[in-house]
């Protein structure tokens, strides 16, 4: 496959950095010469200086026979102009468009984005995601990563694994005995600096991270054997009412009507701006790193405390300060890598990344096969992946225990006529089956042949 990405910042460099490990023909497009010249050292990608959305640019990074486009610069409109281009010019088959600016995501001009007028096959807005993603984890108290899949029958959880933890040093298939109707199925553990993908003799230990999948109707007991039986926050405190501060807190005026919600924001004409854009929500102007700001924002009886400014300090001490004055619970938004292994030492209870939330909802349109869903877990860690059984897979007809899944992959929950089907080593895979699975990376190109569609299916 052969793509092509306009943007060498963040998340066009880890874009670049999954497809690159994936054997994929990768030309990335920037105008920084050095931001070009560290990726290209980097990884082994080809790399173009220029403006992403002049045509011979375009040209020059293999356009005329490309299969994809993601287009991932600062600019909006670069973004969408290097999709046009593509589209009249070069023909790409799919294009996908990073925009941020919430007007041009309006309803109302959803046509905009037609075939006839500007033909961009996925948009990704970095905001509308981290603010659903944080909102999942809001809703969910306990979780540091939570996603639906199946059209909402099955849930991912990530989970802290803490001394209180019930089952710890609990052989995993003990699970079974322990909790008979509860639909539950651990598929990787992070250790320090290992994945780990587990075996019915695995145990969880404290310290660990554990991703599982359960049957939605069963998260509330799911989350209670995993010691989370936090209740659902009624007094949340957004900290910084940029762009996903703002989404974050008309998401939960709009779904969640029983939140008491405040927003601070440091900004007096942003702050205002803010203030008329909600409805039931109080805005408070000032800076959160001042006690009496926080004092005002009412933190220490708040059940949980998002810390969504543009400063990844800012941030993390404001969280921290909210801690002290008795804040329950904290979800900081942090965009540099660097302070991934710090943060949980210093009480912090969920990060979150938008790089890595966009890089998720990028890969989903790049894979291949009959996939679903893709949620990619933190770094190196591996992917979620919702996929659909064809009568023509490999897997059709088999048992599990027959698949010869490959190493690093593993089923953990299995979708069939609308019903949750807990997998076993007996489980026989049926052509229409929608399969929930955890791959590691070096797996994934295997995932996807599984899942491909042959011939014989026309």
């Amino acid at each position: 496959m052969k793509v092509i990405i306009c943007g060498a910042g963040q998340v066009g460099f880890n874009i670049a950095r999954y497809l690159a490990d994936e054997a994929a023909d990768v030309t990335i497009i920037d105008q920084s010469a050095e931001l070009i010249q560290k990726i290209s050292s980097a990884l082994d990608v080809s790399g173009v200086v220029g403006f992403a959305s002049h045509p011979d640019v375009l040209e020059r990074a293999g356009a005329p026979d490309a299969d994809m486009l993601i287009a991932v610069t600062y600019a909006d409109e670069v973004n969408m102009v290097a999709c046009q281009i593509c589209h009249s010019l070069f023909e790409v088959p799919t294009k996908i468009a990073r925009i941020r600016d919430q007007s041009y995501l309006a309803p109302i001009w959803s046509d905009l984005y037609s075939e006839a007028n500007m033909p961009i096959d996925a948009i990704i807005s970095p905001e509308m995601e981290v603010s659903r993603a944080i909102e999942r984890r809001l809703m969910i108290p306990g979780a540091f990563d939570a996603i639906t899949l199946v059209d909402g029958r099955v849930t991912l959880v990530g989970v802290h694994i803490r001394p209180e933890t019930p089952i710890i040093n609990t052989p995993l298939r003990q699970l079974t005995e322990l909790f008979p109707d509860l639909h539950v199925y651990v598929v990787a553990i992070k250790r320090g600096s290992e994945t780990i993908t587990p075996s019915p003799r695995d145990e969880l230990q404290p310290g660990d991270d554990a991703y599982f999948l359960c049957d939605t109707t069963h998260l509330e007991r799911a989350m209670a054997s995993f010691g989370c039986d936090e209740k659902e926050a009624r007094r949340v405190v957004v900290i910084g009412g940029g762009n996903i501060g703002l989404e974050l807190a008309r998401l939960l005026e709009e779904k969640h009507r029983h939140v008491q919600l405040k927003v601070v924001e440091a900004d007096k004409e942003r702050a205002e701006q803010v203030a008329r854009a909600l409805h039931r929500s109080l805005v408070i102007h000032g800076d959160a790193l001042e006690q009496e700001i926080l004092t005002e924002a009412n933190v220490a009886t708040a059940e949980t405390t998002i810390a969504v400014s543009n400063d990844d300090k800012v941030n993390i001490l404001t969280a921290l300060l909210a801690k002290q004055a008795g804040a329950q619970r904290t979800i900081v938004l942090i965009n540099s890598s660097s302070y991934g292994q710090l943060l949980p030492r210093l009480g912090i209870d969920t990060v979150v990344s938008p790089r890595a939330i966009t890089v998720s909802s990028i890969l989903q349109h790049v894979r291949r096969g009959r996939i679903r869903a893709v949620h990619s877990l933190s770094e190196e860690v591996g992917e979620i992946i919702e996929a659909e059984v064809l009568e023509t897979s490999e897997l059709a007809g088999r048992t599990i225990a027959e698949a010869g899944l490959p190493a690093g992959v593993i089923i953990g929950a299995l979708v069939r006529d609308k019903t949750f089907v807990l997998p076993r080593g007996q489980t026989k895979i049926r052509a229409g089956d929608l399969i929930v699975l955890f791959s590691r990376p070096s797996s994934v190109k295997k995932v996807e042949r599984l899942f491909s569609v042959k011939l014989e299916f026309f």
